[in-house]
């Protein structure tokens, strides 16, 4: 069993910067691959970015390419997310998920994924 608790959500203003903590347990990291996904209202859970176990691979959906960085820290256990720039079309519940199944490749959908947090909103007003 992987528990997952995200934090770091909130109300910032357009321009404004997040970030979004997910801390991890039952399961050392480096074993994981992660992925933050986000849901707007009304709208499917998408993948955001998302981290191979090694950190070796990166994935950014186009729309936060050079505005988000998905990171992992070993020694904590935690992946994080950077989000600067924020833009009121990023308010979203936002999703720390975890996949322990063997790959080399970071998921893309949510259904490839094993464990989920219980996600953060996150509020960007204009």
């Amino acid at each position: 069993q992987v528990q997952l608790v995200e934090s770091g959500g909130g109300l910032v203003q357009a321009g404004g910067s997040l970030r979004l903590s997910c801390a991890a347990s039952g399961r050392i990291l480096r074993t994981l691959h992660m992925g933050w996904f986000r849901q707007p209202p009304g709208k499917e859970r998408d993948l955001v970015a998302g981290i191979s176990r090694n950190g070796g691979t990166i994935y950014y959906a186009d729309s936060v390419k050079g505005r988000f960085t998905i990171s992992r820290d070993h020694a904590k256990n935690t992946v994080y997310l950077q989000m600067n720039s924020l833009k009121a079309e990023d308010t979203a519940v936002y999703y720390c998920a975890a996949d322990t199944l063997p790959g080399v490749q970071v998921p893309k959908t949510g259904g490839e994924y094993d464990y989920w947090g219980q996600g953060t909103q996150v509020t960007v007003s204009s």
